[in-house]
């Protein structure tokens, strides 16, 4: 339907609240994957001194998450 009518833009605001607040500490709110891997990406080439690693490990589930939370949902929306 149409996501501009009712409740559904503040459900959908609160959503990603919801998921902000839950996941925020691990991936520092990184609903966008360019928030987390450019960052990530001067943090290891630039010369900090004392700096700890950048966590690349962890690095693809802020990309590849939502990547595959849209695939997800286009197909879902085409599903139904």
């Amino acid at each position: 339907g149409d996501f501009t009518q009712g409740l559904k833009p503040l459900i959908v605001g609160l959503l990603i609240m919801v998921v902000g607040q839950a996941l925020g500490g691990t991936t520092g709110f990184a609903l966008n994957p360019a928030r987390d891997f450019v960052p990530r990406l001067a943090y290891s080439i630039l010369p900090i001194p004392n700096k700890g690693a950048a966590n690349w490990s962890y690095a693809w589930v802020p990309i590849l998450g939502p990547i595959c939370g849209g695939l997800l949902a286009v197909f879902l929306k085409t599903l139904i």
